[in-house]
């Protein structure tokens, strides 16, 4: 039996019209003749919704009784005997009632499946196992119900439903996702923009690499190994030195280029561990690739080119940047086309950018660098002082006329085994003696040294020659045998720092610390800043102690006290002392941020203090003094009612300006540190009715939703009630009569928020950000509406209890004031 078709339409969170799509989808294929039953549809109350359902054959759902209670889930039976050409299945990641046949509704969908039936589903982004995480962390939401992600890419279709995040706010504050009483609960928590939006993006992003792969995979299905186009990607080739960050930049010009420009940077690691590379510059390359948007890759190869072409096909990549050959231009003459002539010939339809730097190589000898011990070097001339006069004397022993052949092979051997074990010079030394000793004892005339054939100069140097290459080649090969040593000890103990910063020991001490254990130091000291920041070891030590001083840019320095170090030392070191200068960076940037943010919130505090006094303090004073000054006139003869209207103004405004003193002074206590905040957990449900008490809001303009089990805010409940009466107050003023204002409340993670929605004419977006400013209100005259302390202020006091205010969009029109502040149990 043939396999059905699984289409899945994928959505970014609840309501974007995942399931109206699948029904729509379904009446499509019922009007062309196919057989389209509903398995099961949740329309969660949606007109919309429903009305798509009608006309379509529905499946009965299965009755399953559980704790007394009986639920409906997918008839799995009677739908595969059903057998129709397509069948309906919403919510694939839901799960299933306990007693059901399978724990998971997708599992279901895998037997109707295996029937032969095509099906077509839905699912959230959150759903997804791989994104749960970072789902949660976006909105703060655990999501119970999840789907593997191999059984979503099985899908033989996949179809995001998208919805602009302010579209689905509207459509949730319109009534046409949720129910009335949860829709204010929902734009709070849930359905944020900012959390729509990042799911919106996590949504297509998972589904942009799902094509990714799936067209990797239909090049791999057909052997394509041409690039395909689809977006430029531009691949970088690492050698391992400075020069990296020159062809980092330059492939991140190409990248930009093109919109959707992907850059990747690789690193082609030999596969014996012995190629040479700057572990510290490749660190840094690799910070500024992710610095510039990149990604880092490293992989390993017998041969470069062949890596680097293969990785970059494997990409897709359309563009490889490469550097001038470091070689210099004899070693290149003698050893042929490097590795970029190389590339080039094997890229095919993959354009090469070979890139010139500083490290390119010029026209030099190569130089020549012994690595053999000097045991073994002493190994070879004794060999060479012993063997000669032994294989001298054993030959004499069976000379011949006819034995020279086997003489001089003899005496070549004793040559390359004395290059095996010591090298060039004791090889040199024994391939002179041997020519001399050859020509003396086993060539006529016999005990003398003459070269009378040229035949025999040919053959001392060709003695010479056979020294030279092998001793060139056993040298090679222990130079090669000490990198490899040492490159592992190398990434052992980068291995073990990189272990001791992610245990959480702190970056500087565990550096220094294991710096001064790799080269055996008696002391490290890690200045900063003209001040010692740490010492590891301080072990005395005498008087002949090596100081080796690195600096840390131009402000510090590594000492190292010990012994010598040798050039060889000076890779691994580099990488410790780049760290070490990170770290420092990186605390000092910490610090300086701890400090600021005292500085920008006093300061903060301090403007709007004095943008409120320019302003607040003006109207009641104004009102005060022309009532007074009406009433000292001798000009007008006041009646007795008039008298008493001024006097009322003025005690009005004078007991404003009295309060409004009163707060200025608490917010210059607060502003010098010196007011005391009392904090205390206390109900949001307990605030409210105090702040309407204290403006004695009229019955029906004010529709309150705060319910009494909602987690307990940790704050000072006289700050908050002053906010809030100045919220209230603001909202009343500028919200229409018939339009009651709204107070609701809700948690969001270990947060409690207190939200102040009106229906006025809000503030339009590109001025939210001056909502926050001491504002005029009705004229400067108004004296029956109050002053208030000004959002600047309220705003103030909001911070120094570790909360937040802050201004939102209503949605249908108005604004809504946000206070935010921590529950009692994030501060327990």
């Amino acid at each position: 039996m043939t396999r059905g078709i699984l289409q899945v339409y994928l959505g970014a969170a609840p309501g974007v019209g995942k399931t109206f799509s699948m029904l729509e989808e379904g009446r499509r294929l019922r009007e062309k003749g196919l057989d389209v039953v509903v398995g099961l549809v949740e329309t969660h109350g949606r007109a919309e919704t429903a009305r798509m359902a009608e006309g379509l054959e529905l499946i009965p759902r299965l009755r399953v009784a559980h704790r007394g209670v009986e639920l409906g889930e997918l008839d799995l039976a009677t739908l595969i005997a059903r057998q129709p050409d397509w069948a309906l299945v919403d919510e694939l990641a839901h799960t299933n009632a306990p007693g059901s046949k399978n724990d998971k509704r997708w599992q279901d969908v895998q037997e109707l499946l295996e029937a032969g039936i095509n099906v077509i589903s839905t699912v959230n982004i959150q759903h997804i196992e791989s994104l749960n995480d970072v789902v949660q962390s976006i909105t703060g939401v655990t999501q119970r119900e999840t789907i593997p992600d191999s059984v979503l890419r099985s899908a033989d279709q996949i179809e995001v439903v998208d919805l602009a995040p302010e579209a689905l706010r509207t459509r949730l504050s319109g009534g046409q996702i949720y129910p009335a009483g949860t829709i204010d609960a929902a734009l709070s928590n849930y359905f944020r923009l900012g959390n729509l939006t990042a799911l919106r993006e996590l949504a297509l992003l998972w589904l942009a690499d799902e094509v990714d792969v799936a067209l990797q995979e239909y090049r791999n299905e057909h052997g394509i190994r041409g690039k395909w186009e689809a977006r430029e990607r531009v691949v970088v080739a690492l050698p391992g030195g400075a020069e990296g960050e020159t062809l980092i930049r330059r492939g991140a010009r190409i990248a930009a280029r093109s919109s959707g420009g992907q850059l990747l940077a690789v690193h082609v690691a030999s596969s014996d561990g012995l190629a040479e590379s700057n572990p510290a510059a490749l660190l840094s390359q690799r910070t500024l690739v992710e610095s510039l948007g990149g990604s880092y890759h490293q992989v390993v190869g017998d041969s470069t080119p062949t890596a680097l072409v293969e990785f970059a096909r494997g990409v897709n990549a359309t563009q490889l940047v490469i550097g001038v050959s470091r070689r210099s231009r004899l070693t290149a003459f003698l050893t042929g086309q490097g590795i970029g002539a190389t590339v080039i010939r094997a890229s095919g339809d993959i354009d090469v950018h070979i890139v010139s730097h500083a490290s390119a190589g010029t026209l030099q000898l190569p130089r020549s660098r012994g690595a053999l011990t000097v045991r073994r070097r002493l190994g070879g001339f004794v060999l060479a002082v012993l063997g000669l006069p032994l294989l001298t004397l054993l030959l004499s022993s069976f000379r011949s006329n006819e034995s020279l052949v086997s003489e001089v092979l003899a005496f070549q051997l004793l040559i390359v085994v004395v290059a095996l074990v010591g090298g060039i010079w004791p090889a040199v030394t024994a391939a002179v003696f041997a020519g001399l000793a050859l020509d003396y004892f086993f060539v006529e005339p016999l005990y003398r040294v003459t070269i009378a054939n040229p035949l025999h100069l040919l053959a001392l140097l060709i003695f010479l020659i056979i020294a030279v290459l092998v001793s060139l080649v056993v040298d090679q090969a222990a130079s090669r045998s000490r990198a490899a040593k040492r490159s592992a000890a190398e990434a052992e103990t980068l291995a073990t720092v990189a272990g001791s910063i992610i245990r959480g020991e702190n970056a500087v001490e565990a550096l220094a610390n294991r710096l001064r254990e790799v080269f055996g130091m008696n002391s490290v000291t890690v200045y900063y800043n003209d001040a010692e920041i740490y010492e590891a070891g301080a072990v005395a030590g005498g008087d002949d102690d090596t100081q080796t001083v690195v600096p840390l840019s131009d402000q510090g320095s590594v000492v190292l006290r010990g012994r010598d170090l040798q050039a060889s030392d000076r890779r691994i070191l580099d990488a410790f002392v780049s760290q070490i200068e990170a770290a420092l960076v990186q605390n000092e940037l910490r610090t300086a941020a701890r400090g600021i943010r005292p500085l920008e919130e006093a300061d903060r505090l301090r403007t709007a203090l004095l943008a409120a006094v320019g302003h607040d303090l003006r109207t009641p004073l104004s009102s005060a003094t022309a009532a007074v000054s009406s009433l000292r006139s001798t000009d007008v003869d006041w009646s007795d009612r008039d008298r008493d209207e001024l006097l009322a103004t003025a005690e009005e405004s004078l007991h404003r300006l009295a309060d409004l003193v009163n707060d200025l002074l608490d917010a210059s206590r607060l502003q010098a540190g010196v007011l005391p905040i009392s904090l205390a957990t206390v109900g949001l449900d307990e605030i409210v009715p105090l702040a309407l008490d204290e403006l004695r809001v009229p019955l029906g303009r004010v529709r309150v939703d705060v319910a009494p089990d909602l987690p307990e805010a940790t704050c000072d409940p006289v700050l908050v009630q002053r906010v809030l009466v100045n919220l209230i107050a603001n909202a009343l003023r500028y919200s229409p009569e018939d339009a009651p204002l709204i107070i609701t409340a809700s948690s969001f993670g270990e947060r409690v928020e207190l939200r102040v929605i009106d229906r006025g004419p809000g503030i339009p977006k590109e001025r939210l950000a001056e909502a926050f400013q001491p504002f005029q209100r009705l004229g400067d005259t108004d004296n029956t509406t109050g002053v208030g302390l000004g959002l600047a202020l309220s705003n103030g006091f909001m911070e120094a209890m570790g909360g937040s205010l802050e201004a939102e969009d209503t949605p249908g029109g108005g604004l809504t004031m946000v206070i935010s502040l921590p529950t009692g149990k994030g501060h327990s």
